[in-house]
């Protein structure tokens, strides 16, 4: 069954449910899930000037986006329908439900478990001057109440981000939706699927954003995680001044709708009503529930990693190749294929580069490190690390680092990277089984082993009432 037409493929809870997919039937996850076909007109893309590329960047993106005059029509049951058909049908020890992560898409590997997403992203044709948040926020209220009247069960963040999503909010505005309920297909989906007695575990981000609240369920975002911080996209300052004098703004300070609610972060937060039906839903048909809490979507990524060096060692395999992947660049087979330990960045900002330079600090320096940086054709943002950085972090690496795109220079405007990446490791010489999956007892002594992770928790276990 193909993706509903009004979801963005570029979204990264569309991405990782592909490659979690993938890895349980099997499979690999090249090119971002979409067709091969198209990597030779994607590599083409590195041969554009510059200016061009970027209109290469805005078109992509423009193709996927939605009439506002369609949201009224649009019904979210059918984005259940086809996650849950995305998934093999065999029986599973256990479920995830909730915020995405790429790291825990690699634990979802691990356990050998499906993942349902809470959040989706719909992309709404909308034209704005990016450094106008105040009318993005206008243009977006009808379209909103339509899609929210034909959709009681879920809560709508729209988010504008002109600092990452600079090229993107020219043509479009971002639409994401929460599950409130599991709703039909997915608790049909559970019924069939999870083992008697088996586990839900809820994917539980705390990240929290200050927003506007501009009707029932309908709250307005400005800003994004990423390189700049709220403050900044709130109140300005010299970084953003420089960027937007780089970009020819008539602005040096983004001025949008005054902040008055905190809520979930629109793309990784876990909005808590979908929780309390998980509860009633386990309790009425005899699940266990347990749940993973994170301050942010990558919190878990040196958990992961630790959990694969510690898996590595009791399968006999050295664990000296790193693989870093960001935002949806990742692929969980060839990582495991290859005998990869994972690292998962949100982004390819500063905040980004600091937790995986912390890392990197804190353990033992490994024999290779193969870099995969998403791209966003928005050079210079707030937070932008240079490609000297990024190689600096590559040359950490005791015997061999490798960018997995083709010039690292180019970021972050290498389209060519997303049609190159699964090229790239399939390239890695070394071949391991594939293992069979860890059990949550296996996990949980993982756990115990450890000292515990800043900002991770793994709660006991909540009996089924």
């Amino acid at each position: 069954m193909p993706a509903p037409t009004f979801l963005a493929s570029f979204d990264s809870a569309s991405a990782m449910l592909l490659a979690t997919a993938a890895y349980l039937r099997g499979e690999s996850f090249p090119a971002l899930g979409r067709s091969t076909l198209l990597k030779p007109l994607v590599k083409a893309t590195d041969l554009l000037p510059g200016r061009t590329r970027e209109k290469a960047f805005i078109v992509g993106g423009l193709t996927e986006a939605v009439r506002a005059a369609k949201m009224g029509r649009i019904d979210v049951a059918e984005v259940s329908r086809w996650v849950t058909r995305e998934y093999p049908q065999r029986r599973y020890p256990a479920v995830a439900v909730g915020s995405s992560s790429g790291a825990l898409v690699h634990l979802w590997a691990a356990l050998g478990v499906p993942w349902l997403p809470q959040t989706f992203f719909i992309p709404v044709a909308q034209r704005v001057h990016p450094d106008d948040p105040t009318t993005a926020l206008r243009k977006g209220l009808k379209p909103g109440r339509a899609l929210l009247d034909a959709n009681p069960d879920i809560q709508l963040h729209h988010m504008h981000d002109a600092n990452q999503d600079r090229l993107m909010v020219r043509a479009l505005t971002y639409f994401r939706f929460k599950r409130r309920t599991l709703g039909a297909e997915y608790e049909a989906f559970l019924r069939d699927r999870l083992a008697p007695g088996g586990t839900i575990i809820i994917a539980d981000c705390r990240k929290r954003w200050r927003t506007t609240a501009v009707g029932e369920r309908q709250v307005f975002q400005h800003g994004a995680v990423g390189g700049a911080t709220q403050n900044e996209f709130h109140r300005g300052g010299p970084r953003v001044a420089a960027y937007l004098h780089r970009y020819d703004s008539p602005v040096r300070q983004w001025v949008g709708p005054e902040p008055d609610s905190v809520s979930p972060e629109a793309e990784w937060g876990f909005a808590p009503e979908l929780a309390e039906d998980i509860d009633r839903f386990a309790a009425e048909n005899g699940y266990q529930v347990r749940r993973i809490v994170f301050d942010r979507p990558s919190a878990p990524s040196p958990m992961v990693a630790d959990l694969y060096q510690w898996w590595y060692r009791q399968r006999r395999i050295p664990a000296r190749r790193l693989l870093i992947e960001s935002f949806i660049v990742l692929d969980p087979w060839w990582t495991l294929r290859t005998g990869s330990v994972p690292y998962w960045m949100t982004f390819t900002m500063d905040p980004s580069l600091h937790d995986v330079e912390r890392y990197l600090d804190e353990r033992e320096p490994y024999a290779d490190i193969h870099l995969a940086l998403f791209q966003n054709g928005v050079p210079d943002a707030v937070g932008w690390p240079p490609p000297e950085r990024w190689q600096a972090v590559l040359d950490r690496a005791t015997r061999s680092g490798r960018y997995l795109g083709r010039n690292l220079a180019d970021f972050p405007c290498e389209m060519s990277l997303y049609a190159r990446y699964d090229e790239a490791l399939r390239a890695i010489p070394a071949r391991y089984p594939m293992p069979g999956q860890l059990t949550l007892a296996q996990f949980d002594d993982f756990w115990r082993q450890s000292a515990g992770y800043p900002g991770v928790s793994w709660e006991s276990l909540t009996p089924a009432g």
